[in-house]
């Protein structure tokens, strides 16, 4: 496996919910908690291997070091309940105002990308602990890139312009994915905080309403300066 530079998160790190949802896309089940151990190195051979005779386990290697694992995982508790589309465009206007993005080239919500390179989510809020961000898919996407959607929004949940931080670990169930030109609604709600480590969930939902797919996450608080060396 291979982590194209384009998809980056921090500079010189694999965004974790795209790099995730690679891992998890080698685990046939329909819902898998992944563990991100170190940063993903990018456009650099890395290896997966199959952790059990049924294969619902897999660990992502850079040589000898483990970089993340995928498990058989479960959400037990219900989705975050979605806002109308044009509730979550007003939303994003307050996103734009952010000063000091922690990870401006992020491919999910890096105001630096250019449109159509990377997914340019904008969580905003709109309630106490919640976000929501519009999206609307050129092409039908994979179903890492759902993986990948669902990752930036939590950690906004939080403050993470003034306190950045990673994913750790996402759990996610992908039950479909978007049309080409639909539009969604990506929300974002932070559960709680233990110091360093923050607790998140995350839903997608299409035009109509549907669940497309949900996450729950923990992220990790970093120093942006050093992280990803």
């Amino acid at each position: 496996m291979i982590i194209e530079r384009r998809f980056h998160g921090p500079d010189g790190s694999g965004n974790g919910g795209y790099v995730a949802g690679r891992l998890a896309g080698r685990v046939p089940i329909d819902t898998v908690t992944v563990t991100l151990r170190k940063p993903p190195p990018l456009d650099t051979e890395l290896t997966v291997t199959v952790e059990d005779e049924w294969g619902h386990s897999a660990r992502l290697w850079h040589g000898e070091r483990l970089v993340a694992e995928a498990l058989a995982g479960a959400i037990v508790v219900p989705p975050i309940p979605p806002v109308p589309f044009e509730r979550a465009l007003e939303a994003a206007e307050k996103f734009r105002a952010v000063e000091n993005h922690p990870f401006p080239g992020c491919f999910v919500c890096g105001p630096e990308r250019e449109p159509g390179d990377g997914l340019r989510l904008e969580p905003g809020s709109v309630g106490e602990a919640t976000v929501a961000t519009p999206w609307v898919p050129a092409r039908v996407p994979e179903r890492e890139l759902v993986w990948a959607a669902l990752d930036c929004p939590g950690g906004w949940s939080f403050d993470v312009a003034s306190r950045p931080a990673v994913l750790g670990t996402m759990t996610a169930q992908v039950m479909d994915v978007p049309e080409a030109g639909e539009q969604c609604v990506v929300m974002g709600l932070a559960r709680s905080r233990e110091d360093r480590k923050m607790h998140a969930a995350t839903a997608l939902y299409g035009a109509d309403g549907r669940l497309l797919g949900r996450a729950e996450q923990i992220w990790i608080e970093v120093d942006p300066e050093t992280f990803a060396r």
